[in-house]
């Protein structure tokens, strides 16, 4: 299979098996109609991938294959095995991805386009697919760019994006896991609990378990929360401003950045990011 298979393959696999379990195991109440949301999301992220493919062809894995072939980025210019390589350009790239999602929180102007991301007003495994066109142009930009500084392998770099896209939705996935387990994973990965909390309305949570994939980012640089003012079940997700089923419709989310005057401008916490 070519890397657009791969990717392809973990992504069914992955939808169909969360979207299974939070059938049979939800862990928050639906407080919107599950397939209008669907169909937000998910036309949105086709919308998404359109664009991809016009604007970046064969995107980050294809990055890699230039990058290989002259010699750049700091990968290229150290010998490893294989195993170790990947190793390191996953965990790197990780924390670029981190640092990137806190980013966001934090500069205005781009939290003015991840806000469609956390306007949602539930939380499911179609959340995870739910980000702006230009957001997502940005971010393919960025991965790009630290491909040719770090140099990993093509190999590397579809692992890398379908752990990627396979956690995005496991941790957004409405899927009650039994509490032993949850904690279990978070010593090393973002749970769908865990990264709940980050699509709380409350600015000190939404502030907070920034990772998708390794949970050791938010514990190392003191953005771990471990629980919500609520319990789970009843911690409200999404952001202060739209809080309508209207409000969050598939033009309007187009349109959402449009806003940030008035009711689209970012909620202030302490630390001064956005929620």
């Amino acid at each position: 299979m070519d890397s657009n298979q791969i990717r392809f393959a973990v992504f069914l696999g992955v939808f169909s098996l969360m979207l299974a379990l939070e059938h049979f195991l939800p862990r928050h109440p639906r407080v919107d109609s599950k397939l209008r949301r669907f169909g937000i999301n998910l036309t949105m992220t086709g919308l998404n991938i359109v664009l991809v493919r016009l604007l970046f062809g064969t995107a980050a894995v294809g990055a890699a294959h230039y990058a290989g072939e002259r010699g750049w980025g700091a990968l290229n210019l150290v010998e490893l095995s294989a195993g170790l390589e990947i190793l390191l350009a996953v965990v790197l790239l990780d924390l670029m991805i981190y640092v990137q999602h806190v980013v966001v929180h934090y500069v205005p102007l781009f939290w003015w386009f991840h806000i469609v991301h956390h306007s949602d007003l539930d939380l499911d495994v179609s959340s995870g697919l739910r980000f702006h066109p230009v957001e997502i142009m940005g971010s393919m930009a960025l991965k790009i760019a630290l491909v040719f500084l770090l140099g990993p392998s093509p190999l590397a770099v579809v692992i890398f994006e379908s752990i990627l896209n396979g956690m995005a939705m496991f941790s957004h996935s409405n899927v009650r896991l039994p509490l032993k387990l949850d904690r279990l994973l978070r010593l090393l990965l973002v749970t769908p609990d865990m990264h709940r909390i980050h699509h709380s309305v409350e600015v000190r949570e939404t502030n907070s378990n920034f990772g998708f994939n390794l949970s050791i980012w938010d514990r190392m640089f003191g953005t771990y929360l471990a629980q919500a003012a609520r319990p789970q079940p009843e911690i409200v997700i999404g952001v202060p401003p739209f809080r309508r089923r209207e409000e969050v419709a598939f033009f309007k989310l187009l349109l959402m950045p449009l806003l940030r005057g008035g009711s689209g401008r970012r909620p202030q916490g302490n630390n001064g990011a956005g929620t």
